[in-house]
């Protein structure tokens, strides 16, 4: 065997060595999928989500779905295989760890962030529902509970499900027009809706769970429009105000805004 053969045979070896590495060497990368449906007028895991006392309540029908994303957590081995097969699949998205967990967490720690997000989440819900309705919440009390879901990305699905269940859509009807409408968005207390990440994987886990009527922050229609489920319409907000109007107009068959 001649030198340049000898050493062409070791470069070639070491080049699959490190490919080989490369393969199965953890990777800092998180792989979601769709998550669960929760619909917020109801209950979830047999516990009401909303509980409003202080004040009359209304029976509602239909429903409000929020979305949720599942992923790996950051303990989580994801290697190259899990990587390439994320990128070629709709259902999935593969995204760097500390855009889905802060820098540092471990699956404890991170569960307990996204609690803690909700529940801060779900108080910042309460205020920007009772502004809306312009009812103080030293009179009004709401306790809301999702279980373990975690994030702030339900900010939004909570404010309107405190509105229909106190006001409905202002006329003795429901704001769902008694539909099953699946949405997200962050929502601020002035009634301000705000991007979360990952609504094409939301989109489809409302479909899987049969909504028709997604409700999607306006700077995320793109992405929403990614994987579509058939047969879904996408309404955009960027208001709490402006999605109660929207909603009104969908029950009513008037002008709705659209992606």
């Amino acid at each position: 065997m001649s030198s340049r053969t000898r050493a062409l045979g070791i470069c070639t070896a070491l080049v699959l060595a490190l490919l080989a590495t490369a393969a199965f060497a953890p990777l800092p990368f998180s792989v979601a999928f769709p998550g669960d449906t929760a619909d917020v007028l109801g209950k979830h895991k047999g516990k009401q989500v909303i509980t409003i006392s202080g004040a009359p309540t209304r029976e509602t029908s239909g429903q409000l779905r929020m979305a949720a994303i599942v992923a790996t957590g950051p303990d989580a081995t994801v290697r190259l295989p899990d990587i390439v097969k994320g990128w070629f699949r709709t259902d999935q998205a593969v995204m760097p760890v500390e855009s889905v967990y802060p820098v540092g967490d471990t699956a404890e720690k991170a569960v307990e962030h996204n609690l803690k997000d909700m529940r801060s989440s779900q108080d910042v819900a309460t205020r920007a529902a009772l502004n809306y309705l312009h009812k103080s919440d030293k009179d009004v009390k709401v306790k809301l509970d999702l279980g373990t879901i975690g994030g702030p990305s339900a900010g939004l699905l909570f404010s309107l499900g405190i509105i229909d269940k106190l006001a409905g859509d202002g006329q003795g009807g429901d704001l769902t027009g008694g539909q099953k409408i699946a949405g997200t968005g962050t929502i601020t207390a002035d009634g301000e809706v705000g991007a979360v990440g990952g609504v094409s994987l939301k989109t489809q886990a409302a479909g899987r769970d049969g909504a028709k009527v997604f409700l999607v922050p306006k700077s995320e229609c793109k992405d929403a429009q990614a994987e579509l489920p058939e047969g879904m319409r996408l309404v955009p907000v960027s208001t709490l105000s402006g999605t109660v109007d929207a909603l009104k107009a969908l029950k009513s068959g008037g002008t709705v805004p659209s992606c």
